[in-house]
């Protein structure tokens, strides 16, 4: 018996569709809500099918292609979508500010994120990383200072770091120098008699560093009297907030009656040492100029609000995505060529005058 031309060649689109998504005749009859041999008799051009019934079918394989396709699109290109991040932790808000504007990406890239906190763990970490690996993460940004990026680079994928050692690795950081330069100035214009700086022990590779050889380099500049702080905060809210009230009581016994430029290494810190003045003084005294550094929502929304060094986290964010896609696209070439050499790109702070300074 003679077919039909038009119910062969639809039979033959009907057995392509299927077969590119994995679906059995059966499966694809379950979906679309026919008898389970009515696709066979289709595809071999058995029965003239109604209208009613081919918009069923041509649902069913349109919603497969947007839902249970993805794995397959996934498992035939070997391309996961997953991005990793791995985070020291969430209680500073530069950093949960940071990965908000990561997380934000996703309408742009549509990649998909998975998320570790590691807290300064290094066993920890390792097993986050283990786990990243496992998922087949097509890229990682990391802005935990745990493992050298030596180690970080050994693993051969797409790797952006942000506000850390990137000797071996691509990297975003503020131009942290400059910024301790322009909160130290505003200091002494302000005419502060002392200027102090409470930070962590930076190490010299990590790029934060420069916030503490900045400050100093312009105190001595200008002749004015200053103090380094530099001490371990701890790893929770609760260790730095113990830690910054020590700082604060040193701070108010050790220069009484001196107009006091306090320079904080974040708005976290700055946040703490703001609240602890208030508690005491129940106001913000003429004697003390308050700075932080990361212009995080809280800078902002403090009891008043805090000067502060921008970082301008969405351009570092935006920065960071786009270095790493520039890598993840030239790893899905048939022939990627790597990067002779890490890219290493710094973006202008911004000095943001608000309450706490004149």
């Amino acid at each position: 018996m003679n077919k039909e031309p038009i119910l062969l060649t639809f039979g033959k689109n009907v057995q392509k569709y299927r077969i590119s998504q994995g679906l059995s005749q059966e499966k694809l009859a379950e979906l679309a809500g026919v008898h389970r041999t009515y696709i066979g008799m289709i595809e071999r051009a058995e029965k003239n099918i109604t209208l009613c019934n081919i918009e069923k079918i041509a649902k069913a394989l349109d919603e497969l292609d947007y839902q249970e396709n993805k794995l397959a699109k996934v498992l035939a290109n070997g391309k996961s979508e997953f991005v990793g991040i791995i985070i020291p932790n969430l209680y500073l808000h530069y950093y949960s500010e940071m990965l908000n504007q990561l997380l934000s990406s996703y309408t742009d890239y549509h990649y998909k994120f998975l998320v570790f906190v590691s807290s300064d763990q290094k066993e920890l970490e390792q097993q986050y990383l283990d786990e990243l690996m496992a998922y087949k993460i097509e890229g990682l940004i990391v802005l935990s200072h745990t493992f050298p990026s030596e180690k970080l680079a050994s693993y051969h994928i797409p790797i952006v770091a942000i506000e850390r050692e990137a000797e071996h690795i691509c990297s975003v950081n503020t131009d942290n120098y400059m910024g301790a330069v322009q909160a130290a100035t505003l200091l002494i214009r302000n005419q502060c008699e002392i200027l102090i700086h409470v930070n962590v022990p930076v190490p010299k590779q990590v790029p934060a560093y420069n916030r503490i050889r900045g400050f100093e380099d312009t105190c001595i500049e200008h002749h004015v009297p200053y103090e380094l702080m530099l001490q371990d905060f701890g790893s929770t809210y609760e260790t730095t907030y113990e830690a910054i009230k020590k700082v604060f009581v040193k701070i108010d016994n050790a220069y009484p009656g001196k107009k006091k430029g306090v320079f904080l290494a974040n708005d976290t810190y700055a946040n703490i040492f703001l609240n602890l003045v208030f508690q005491k003084y129940g106001t913000l005294p003429q004697e003390y100029q308050i700075m932080g550094f990361d212009n995080s929502p809280i800078a902002n929304e403090s009891i008043i609000p805090i000067s502060t060094i921008g970082q301008q986290i969405d351009q570092i964010s935006k920065t960071a995505m786009e270095l790493l896609i520039l890598q993840m696209n030239e790893m899905k070439k048939r022939q990627p060529v790597p990067l002779s050499e890490p890219i290493h790109k710094q973006i202008t702070p911004v000095l943001i005058r608000r309450n706490t300074t004149d």
